[in-house]
C-alpha cells in the first residue's frame, strides 16, 4: 500500500516547499524505494501554459506533454525520473471535470458542492498519482490560511481516515524569521500557522523550519511543545550554497529517524554518488562563462530547467559555470562585441515574439564568424537558420512568420498540420489559439551519423526529447542551406530537429528543449557536451 507525505506550507510562500518535497523524495529514492511526486496548485488557471513567464517562471513541460509548474521541474530533477501529467493539477482542472461530470448527468441531479464532490474528485487524482508507488510526496501549493487551498486541505484531512494512520504523514514547512533590531528568533508565525492547520483539523507530524540563522535546542524544543510534534521532528532548514545540498543537510538534522519512527521502516539512502556531484558544484577545479543570451531576463525563473541543466553539466565536469545574462535588446544597443566579446561560449535561448530577435541575430553572427561555441535551442535554433539564410545564403528577407507573416522567404513557418503524439493530425494556423497550437511533449529524432548530435548522444537509432513551440525550420530550404555549410544533423518525422555548421569548433542549434531532460545525477546529452566543448576551448 502506497504511502503518503503531504507537504505544506505556513506563513508565507516561496519557502521551497518544492525543495523540501524533493529533497525527502530523493532520500527515499535512494533509500531503494519506488518514490513519486504530486503537485497541486491551488490557482484557477487550468495550467500555466499560458500565462506570462514574468508572472509564473518557466512553465515545465512533461514527457506526454503537460504544461505544468516549474516545481514539476525540480521534481524530476531531484528524483531522476520522468513525470507526467497526472503529477500535478490545479483548482483549475479539477472544477473543470467536476463541471464537465455535472453537465453530462453524472451525478445524477445531485446538487454538486465543494464537500464532497470537488473533494473526492482530489482524492480519486491524489490515489491515481499514487497508483503502483511505495511513497507519493504530495506539496499542496499555497499557503496555510489562503482560501483557495481549504478543499485540498480537507482531501488530506479525509485521506487520512481513509488509510492506516502509519500510512499518512504531514510535514509543514514554515519560517522562523530573525527580527534583527530585537537579535531574537521567533517562533510565532510558525506557532500561529500550526494552530491553523489544526483548527482544520491537520497535525504535523514534523516541522521544516526555513531560517536564516542556526535554531538553537531551546527554540526547537519551545516549538515542539508549542506545535504538539516530537522533538526529533523538528527540522532546521537553512539558506543553502546549492539546492541539491538540501537532502544532505536533512539527513544530517536527523530527518530519517522521525521518517522511520512514523513509517515504522528503515530508511538507508546512499548518497554517495550525489554527495560527490555536490561537492563539484560548491568547489569545482575548471570554470567557464557563458553568455546567456535571453528576453526574460528579469524574472531568471523563467529559465529554471536550463539554468539547473547548466549546473548538473558543471557538476560531471568538475567545472563551474558562471552565468553572464546578457539581455538581447541590450546587444541590439552596444554590438555583440561589447556585451559577449570575453566568453567560453553562447547560449541562445528559446522565447516568444518579435522584441529582443535582432540582439539574437546578432550574439549568433558573432558566435559564428569568430568560432565561439554555440547552442541554439528552440526559437535559437530558428535564428540561427535566418541568420545563416540572411547572411551565408544572401536571401536577405529570410525570416519566421511569427515576425513577418508576409515574408516571401520564410525559413521558419507554421506547418498546417503535423502527427501529434497520439499519432493523430493536428491543424495549426496563424488565428489558432495559442493554448492548444504547441507541439508539446516528447518526440523522437534521428541523429545523422558523424554529426556533433551524434557523438553528443550516441549510436542509438533514436532519441526522444520534449518540445513547446508553434513554428517549424522549412525544409524547402535544407539543401540550400547543406550545400553551403549548414547540416540538417537530426529529423523527426521529416520536421527539422537539429543542425550544425560543418566548418566550425561547436555551433549546434536543436529544436527541443533539451533543459527538460536534465537532472543532477544524468545530465542531458547535449547540454553536457556543449559546457565539455567550452571548457577545452577557452
Amino acid at each position: 500500500m502506497t504511502k503518503f507525505i503531504f507537504v505544506t506550507g505556513g506563513v508565507l510562500s516561496s519557502l521551497g516547499k518544492g525543495i523540501t518535497s524533493a529533497s525527502i523524495a530523493t532520500i527515499l529514492k535512494q533509500s531503494g524505494f519506488k518514490v513519486s511526486m504530486l503537485k497541486i496548485d491551488p490557482y484557477l488557471n487550468v495550467d500555466p501554459g499560458t500565462m506570462s513567464p514574468l508572472e509564473h517562471g518557466e512553465v515545465f513541460v512533461t514527457a506526454d506533454g503537460a504544461e505544468t509548474d516549474l516545481d514539476l521541474g525540480n521534481y524530476e530533477r531531484f528524483i531522476d525520473g520522468t513525470l507526467t501529467k497526472i503529477n500535478s493539477f490545479t483548482t483549475g482542472q479539477v472544477y473543470q471535470s467536476v463541471i464537465k461530470r455535472e453537465r453530462e448527468g453524472g451525478y445524477l441531479g445531485k446538487t454538486i458542492q465543494v464537500i464532497p464532490h470537488v473533494v473526492d474528485e482530489i482524492k480519486d487524482r491524489i490515489f491515481k498519482a499514487a497508483d503502483g508507488n511505495e511513497f507519493l510526496i504530495i506539496e499542496i501549493g499555497g499557503t496555510v490560511g489562503d482560501i483557495e487551498s481549504l478543499p485540498f486541505l480537507e482531501a488530506i484531512r479525509s485521506i487520512r481516515h481513509e488509510l492506516p494512520k502509519s500510512n499518512t504523514m504531514n510535514i509543514h514547512v514554515s519560517l522562523v524569521p530573525y527580527i534583527k533590531a530585537a537579535g531574537e528568533l521567533k517562533t510565532k508565525p510558525t506557532q500561529h500557522s500550526v494552530q491553523e492547520l489544526r483548527r482544520i483539523g491537520i497535525t504535523p507530524h514534523m516541522l521544516v523550519c526555513r531560517t536564516e540563522k542556526e535554531l538553537p535546542k531551546a527554540l526547537k524544543d519551545k516549538l515542539a511543545l508549542s506545535c504538539d510534534i516530537d522533538r526529533n521532528a523538528v527540522i532546521e532548514a537553512g539558506d543553502a550554497k546549492s539546492i541539491y545540498q538540501v537532502p544532505l543537510h536533512f539527513i544530517k538534522e536527523g530527518i530519517l529517524t522521525p521518517l522511520q519512527e512514523h513509517f515504522n521502516i528503515k530508511i538507508k539512502p546512499n548518497m554517495e554518488k550525489w554527495d560527490t556531484l555536490v561537492k563539484n558544484i560548491l568547489v569545482p577545479q575548471d570554470e567557464v562563462t557563458i553568455a546567456f543570451v535571453g528576453k526574460y531576463l528579469d524574472l531568471k525563473e523563467s529559465y529554471k530547467s536550463l539554468t539547473e541543466a547548466l549546473i548538473h553539466a558543471g557538476a560531471h565536469l568538475n567545472t563551474k559555470i558562471n552565468i553572464h545574462w546578457c539581455d538581447s535588446e541590450r546587444i541590439e544597443d552596444l554590438g555583440a562585441y561589447e556585451i559577449i566579446g570575453n566568453v567560453d561560449a553562447i547560449l541562445v535561448a528559446g522565447g516568444f515574439g518579435a522584441r529582443g530577435v535582432k540582439g539574437k541575430l546578432d550574439a549568433i553572427k558573432y558566435a559564428r564568424e569568430n568560432n565561439i561555441t554555440f547552442l541554439g535551442i528552440c526559437l535559437g535554433m530558428q535564428l540561427a537558420i535566418i541568420e545563416f539564410a540572411r547572411n551565408v545564403l544572401g536571401i536577405e528577407d529570410a525570416n519566421s512568420i511569427e515576425f513577418n507573416s508576409e515574408t516571401k522567404n520564410p525559413l521558419i513557418y507554421l506547418i498546417d498540420e503535423f502527427i501529434d503524439q497520439s499519432g493523430n493530425k493536428q491543424l495549426r494556423t496563424s488565428n489558432s489559439p495559442l493554448g492548444g497550437t504547441m507541439r508539446l511533449g516528447e518526440y523522437p529524432f534521428s541523429p545523422i551519423k558523424g554529426s556533433k548530435l551524434q557523438k553528443a548522444y550516441g549510436n542509438d537509432e533514436k532519441y526522444f526529447e520534449r518540445h513547446r513551440h508553434r513554428y517549424e525550420a522549412n525544409p524547402k530550404y535544407k539543401e540550400a542551406l547543406e550545400n553551403a555549410g549548414m547540416l540538417v544533423s537530426g529529423e523527426s518525422y521529416g520536421l527539422i530537429e537539429a543542425v550544425e555548421l560543418k566548418d566550425h569548433p561547436w555551433f549546434v542549434g536543436v529544436q527541443f528543449h533539451p533543459e527538460f531532460t536534465s537532472h543532477l545525477e544524468t545530465p542531458n546529452p547535449i547540454i553536457l557536451d556543449f559546457v565539455k566543448h567550452a571548457n577545452s576551448h577557452k
